[in-house]
């Protein structure tokens, strides 16, 4: 009780579930979730992650049936990473400009099986298809070069968008990439096309287990701290945000997710744009953990992470964890 109000009590709207429902200030739904699958070769294949537990790579069709049972359950989107096979990877990255991709295909495959009531939303980097695991084109000295690069990000996002995406999600933190993906999308008739940069992508730790589900972890040479932020930096990150908006990004995504709930919420409150955060690998293998050795129950790890982002500021939230938690929201 305090002097202003000395009558108020207020554990007096918690004593029961009804009245903490109608008071609760944060409510999470199926449709704030993006589900992350990843795509790899083949037909009728299910590949488990070893690091992500749950979490395995699908064959096309395997993921044209992830899209289906996203559609039962209320989830909205869905987030492609391809695992291009090591043939077919290059210094350059060229795969990433195959009609016929995999990320193509299974694009292709979800707009088949479930039409336009699923969003498809489809990461711009060249990582996935590198033989070297960096995001970009590198020079002699390994350094990853920044306009050579965004010609081809260009050109990777009208291949995406041509095959059917609906979202296109640039995470290599180039200069200069969202507006020369912005320009080329208009100029291809692609004005529906939404951008969701990758603004505020930080250089962590927590990226491992999604490095070894898309085959890049064990081909990384050196790191990517030239490209990728500095996590001691928010000033910076408020930066990268206005840049991407200026240059036409619709919306923009913090990533890592809950370490950096602190700049969700300053973009936020700074910008009052569309704001996603990405609840990374690292961050869903640490809640596996936790529950599989008995420090915590895993429904409520999830549904209390996926809150978070919420009440931080996140108009949605990408995470592998999007079916299991919209089972338990639905339930």
């Amino acid at each position: 009780m305090t002097a202003a109000y000395p009558n108020l009590r207020l554990r007096r709207t918690r004593s029961a579930g009804w009245s903490r429902a109608l008071y609760r200030e944060t409510v999470l739904t199926p449709a704030d979730l993006i589900w992350p699958l990843f795509v790899t070769d083949g037909s009728g294949v299910e590949e488990p992650i070893g690091s992500l537990p749950g979490v395995s790579r699908w064959s096309v069709d395997g993921i044209a049936k992830r899209a289906k049972e996203a559609l039962d359950l209320g989830v909205p989107c869905l987030a492609l990473f391809p695992n291009t096979p090591r043939t077919l990877r290059s210094d350059d990255g060229g795969e990433a400009l195959n009609p016929d991709n995999l990320m193509c295909r299974a694009i292709k495959a979800i707009k088949d099986a479930v039409g336009s009531d699923i969003g498809v939303l489809t990461d711009v980097a060249l990582d996935p298809y590198t033989s070297h695991g960096q995001d970009g084109l590198i020079d002699g000295q390994g350094y990853v070069t920044n306009d050579d690069t965004v010609a081809v990000l260009v050109d990777q996002a009208i291949n995406q968008a041509e095959a059917g995406a609906d979202i296109i999600a640039p995470s290599d933190m180039m200069d200069g990439r969202v507006r020369a993906i912005r320009m080329a999308l208009e100029m291809g008739g692609h004005h529906n096309v939404q951008i969701m940069a990758y603004a505020a992508k930080y250089a962590s730790a927590f990226y491992g287990p999604f490095r070894d589900a898309v085959g890049s972890g064990g081909l990384l040479k050196g790191d990517k701290k030239s490209y990728q932020m500095d996590p001691g930096n928010a000033e910076e990150a408020l930066r990268e945000v206005a840049l991407d908006l200026a240059e036409g990004a619709d919306s923009v995504m913090v990533k890592p997710g809950l370490p950096y709930l602190d700049i969700v919420r300053r973009v936020k409150e700074r910008f009052e744009v569309p704001v996603f955060a990405y609840q990374v690998s690292g961050e869903y293998a640490m809640i596996e953990a936790a529950a599989a050795a008995g420090a915590g129950d895993r429904d409520a790890l999830v549904l209390e992470t996926l809150t978070a982002f919420k009440r931080a500021g996140c108009s949605g939230v990408l995470t592998y964890h999007a079916a299991h938690a919209a089972r338990l929201l639905g339930a």
